[in-house]
């Protein structure tokens, strides 16, 4: 099975220069955890998450309406493409430590990709469950 047969296509993603404020709006109004940082064309630039919120801003004291997505988001992005596939990029996941990842196709942003999505797939759920073992054990040993 493939990446493209699992991802989610509905991708909601962030400017580089929108606030971090409008980041949390999004992730809230969504109910997702992660969004990609994407410049003009869909061009994928990083991902900005929860944790990069509570961490980077929240935790530092800035001013989430005033400081730009650019500044906290992650650069060093664990990606997969459309037709990988799910056990080699499940594999990826666990090695990152990440629960979700972008779908790229020529340098553009076309889904994205969770743990639970893997796990909602019978024919994937070993995979996932590999893949959140490895995660919780390497945070533990931290």
């Amino acid at each position: 099975m493939t990446i493209g047969e699992i991802m989610n296509a509905d991708v909601v993603s962030v400017a580089p220069d929108e606030s971090v404020r409008s980041a949390a709006r999004l992730m809230s109004r969504h109910n997702i955890g992660a969004l990609p940082v994407c410049a003009e064309g869909g061009r994928l630039r990083g991902i900005v998450t929860d944790r990069d919120i509570v961490l980077r801003c929240v935790a530092g004291d800035a001013d989430p309406g005033e400081l730009p997505v650019s500044e906290i988001m992650t650069r060093a992005i664990i990606s997969a493409g459309p037709d990988e596939d799910v056990a080699a990029a499940a594999g990826r996941m666990a090695d990152g430590q990440v629960r979700r990842i972008p779908v790229v196709e020529h340098g553009r942003v076309v889904g994205m990709v969770a743990l639970g999505d893997l796990a909602r797939r019978r024919t994937c759920s070993m995979e996932a469950a590999r893949a959140l073992c490895d995660i919780s054990v390497n945070v533990r040993h931290k």
